[in-house]
């Protein structure tokens, strides 16, 4: 069913829009390359193409995220790159319409504010804008039922952060955002490599590396690498293997899942019973890494629902929630606050 609306999950590594007009989700790496004339800064990239030229681009050319932690860091380069992320998925036409926007729960007022004047002042033609917490959006996008179920505990681990959130009736009883995602796990990766073979590598190795492991330890093969030899400066192939990696994510591991046991140890009694019924709902572009669901499901004791595409659960509850009349009662808009 089609609608004149867009949903916008504004994560800090991938944004992610669903359009409405033809019922698909679109995702694109949330980057910004800027180049220097001169005296004048002109776009250059966006996008997956700005990634391609990531840790690679001259000094001219800065590539760079504008949402930073999960929230807007550069709103004028964001503004920029929404109005071309939504050209590309309308072919040039952007049409007036409804825009719901997902917004971490544990941040600031101000900070949830940005959101909002993003998609007022970047010349979308929006009508009404519309805000839905992350965590609301993560459960829909996981097919639970958002408004009547009680004691849902979601934890979305990013790129850079980790949401953990209680959800009941429709609203979000407890809620800690924690600054450690995929980012932390690449630089883990890269300071342990670094250390046990003097081998500097990039951000993208150390990615490609994490992403791999599950597939490696399945066959038993060691991670290969290419980097700069610290010591003689020169390109060098490594083989590492695939414990040490492990080992490097283990101390961020530890991090989420004691974040994870401090916010079920403040949950109201009542909701902790459904949340034993329920188990844990474990989702994010950076949930699937290693063994972590296996870590936090022995920890707590709990089952772990697991989605193998967390990246875009809340893109695909913002849709849910676009085309279903039930779910707007947990979408609210700070239209009456402008100044």
């Amino acid at each position: 069913m089609a609608a004149n609306a867009f949903g916008i999950d504004l994560g800090t590594y991938n944004i992610k829009i669903y359009n409405g007009f033809n019922d698909t989700i679109s995702s694109q790496k949330n980057m910004i390359a800027i180049q220097k004339v001169m005296n004048k800064k002109n776009l250059f990239a966006y996008g997956d193409h700005a990634f391609e030229m990531y840790e690679k681009a001259p000094q001219n050319i800065t590539v760079s995220f504008p949402v930073t932690n999960g929230v807007i860091a550069d709103i004028n380069h964001m503004q920029i790159l929404l109005r071309n992320f939504l050209n590309d998925v309308t072919g040039g036409n952007i049409r007036a319409a409804d825009y719901f926007i997902s917004v971490p729960t544990d941040v600031t007022e101000v900070e949830k504010r940005a959101f909002f004047d993003l998609v007022r002042e970047s010349n979308v033609k929006a009508r009404n804008i519309f805000i839905v917490e992350k965590a609301i959006a993560d459960g829909v996008g996981l097919n639970v039922d958002v408004i009547n179920s009680q004691g849902i505990l979601v934890v979305n681990i990013g790129y850079e952060t980790t949401e953990i959130s209680i959800l009941s009736m429709g609203g979000i009883v407890l809620s800690r955002l924690i600054k450690i995602g995929g980012k932390k796990f690449d630089e883990n990766i890269r300071n342990i490599i670094r250390k046990e073979y003097n081998l500097l590598v990039g951000i993208k190795t150390a990615e490609k590396v994490k992403i791999a492991l599950p597939e490696l330890e399945e066959s038993q093969e060691d991670a290969v690498v290419y980097g700069r030899d610290i010591v003689t400066g020169l390109p060098v192939e490594r083989s590492i293997p695939t414990n040490l990696i492990e080992k490097a994510m283990k101390e961020n591991f530890e991090t989420i899942i004691d974040s994870v046991r401090v916010i079920l140890e403040r949950t109201p009694p009542e909701l902790g019973a459904d949340i034993y019924r329920n188990g844990i709902f474990l989702t994010g572009g950076s949930a699937g890494i290693g063994d972590l669901h296996e870590l936090i499901a022995s920890s707590t004791g709990l089952k772990v629902n697991f989605s193998v595409n967390g990246e875009e659960s809340v893109a695909y509850g913002l849709s849910q929630i676009i085309k279903n009349e039930q779910l707007r009662s947990v979408v609210y808009s700070m239209q009456d606050q402008n100044a």
